[in-house]
């Protein structure tokens, strides 16, 4: 399965420590040079950069098509650009990106996405994570992690799990 990320879900799992969630989901997950700049070399020292770095399963790899990036630079940030630009020209099964913007251009292109709820409500049905809640709650208030409490509410409900709070 061909997985290719941009370099929000990345982060903002290993700021909660469960970077190691996208490889026993994806095996491996390939991020394009713009988003390892943002995460290894621009943030560097921050949390994240070190283990995107050392991921032996996260891989580095460059996009070709420079006019289809020039032209997603239009609207978007040079990451999203290269990882939607990626996964077009390699045909990925999969696009991990959670930006709205990135979201509805990558649906433009016919690109199957999933966002980072998406993938941690897969980790529990595959097993891997045993509720949803914890971790969301840690993305939010360790991460940074924007998610609306509606959604936040619906997403529980969904996986028949209740506010603790």
């Amino acid at each position: 399965m061909k997985v290719i990320s941009n370099a929000s879900p990345s982060v903002c799992l290993a700021r909660i420590g469960q970077l190691d969630l996208l490889r026993q989901l994806y095996g491996e997950i390939s991020i394009p040079d713009a988003v390892w700049g943002e995460i290894v070399v621009d943030g560097v020292g921050q949390p994240g950069a070190n283990e995107v770095k050392q991921a032996d399963w996260i891989k580095r790899r460059s996009v070709g098509n420079i006019q289809l990036i020039l032209a997603l630079q239009q609207e978007l940030d040079n990451g999203e650009a290269e990882a939607i630009a990626l996964a077009v020209e390699s045909e990925a099964d999969l696009l991990i990106i959670d930006e709205r913007l990135g979201r509805d251009v990558a649906r433009h292109f016919g690109l199957n996405i999933s966002g980072l709820i998406a993938v941690l409500i897969e980790a529990k049905h595959k097993g891997l994570i045993d509720e949803v809640e914890g971790y969301l709650d840690k993305m939010r208030d360790v991460a940074g992690f924007r998610v609306s409490d509606e959604l936040y509410r619906r997403v529980l409900t969904d996986e028949d799990e209740r506010e603790k709070h």
